[in-house]
């Protein structure tokens, strides 16, 4: 009983988060909105007994991924007004994906079941089980080869982000760290003497 208010209380305020984050005018909010997003969804996940899942969501999205949004969205000082001029041109596409979406929601609602004995609960775990150690497993065993080709696709987009913020750009300026280490005070401060003068 306990289980099922919790889910029904934190479902609620993910929808109200969710909504907020689509209707905010001011950005930031719309970033703050959606960390409630993830901070909810992590309690779904523990409601769940997957504590691994939950605790990334947290520190990845949470933690990395949204401080990150919120340092572009407010020092990057967007022009709110002129990304709101060109918003109509798309809107057919918002629609089109907020029916398919609808569309689909109905479908479960109306299916309900999909297959599925939904009158028994998940089969209770044994003390000594770890989400962890069984993702792990998993990931290492039968997806070993996934999870080597998704490394080496980040090392690739990691790569490309470096080599295209060092390209070569007019009016870039760019550190030169051995003329810098190799400067001498005699260089840069030069010292004047001045004889003093009478007060007028």
């Amino acid at each position: 009983m306990l289980v099922t208010v919790l889910f029904y209380t934190f479902a609620t305020i993910l929808v109200a988060a969710g909504v907020g984050v689509i209707t905010s005018r001011n950005p930031v909010h719309a970033a703050l909105s959606l960390v409630l997003c993830f901070l909810t969804s992590a309690v779904l996940w523990m409601l769940i007994e997957a504590e691994f899942l939950a605790i990334v969501l947290v520190l990845v999205y949470v933690g990395a991924v949204m401080v990150l949004f919120l340092f572009v969205v407010m020092m990057l000082d967007i022009n709110v007004e002129e990304l709101k001029r060109g918003f109509t041109r798309y809107a057919w596409l918002g629609w089109l994906v907020t029916g398919i979406v609808i569309a689909e929601i109905v479908g479960v609602i109306v299916q309900r079941r999909l297959g599925l004995d939904v009158t028994r609960g998940a089969a209770p775990l044994p003390p000594g089980y770890s989400n962890a150690t069984e993702l792990g497993t998993a990931l290492f065993t039968r997806y070993a080869y996934a999870v080597e080709l998704a490394a080496m696709l980040l090392l690739v987009a990691i790569i490309a982000a470096i080599s295209l913020t060092l390209r070569r750009r007019r009016g870039l300026k760019l550190q030169d760290i051995s003329a810098q280490v190799a400067v001498r005070a005699g260089d840069r401060v030069r010292i004047v003497k001045m004889k003093s003068e009478p007060r007028p």
